[in-house]
């Protein structure tokens, strides 16, 4: 069944590796977090990126948002440089003018 099916767990945002001043809570992190998929077309046992070794930012192959939906989009056998939706009187991507096709996930 993986063969025609793509799974993804992903989030908005990751969290800080430290609390916020004055609460227990942490805050959004958004230059840090993970993510992943399996099947149709995704090389298994791969990881992609690292953070910093506190976790607070992504320091080694930095992915984007914009390339994570470009790869699932070509994942799913769409062109992300071609879909484009009317959006308040302009036409728009996924994955704006950014975004790249992560390579090195695909089988």
């Amino acid at each position: 069944m993986l063969d025609d099916v793509l799974v993804l767990w992903t989030t908005e945002f990751g969290r800080m590796p430290t609390h916020q001043e004055g609460t227990s809570g942490r805050d959004h992190n958004p230059d840090g977090f993970t993510c992943w998929m399996m099947g149709a077309g995704v090389k298994g046992g791969v990881s992609h990126g690292a953070t910093d070794d506190f976790g607070r930012r992504a320091e080694r192959d930095v992915a984007t948002v914009y390339d994570y939906w470009a790869t699932v989009l070509h994942l799913l056998g769409l062109d992300h440089e071609r879909l484009i939706h009317r959006h308040n009187g302009a036409d728009r991507r996924l994955t704006d003018v950014h975004g790249h096709v992560i390579r090195s996930l695909l089988a």
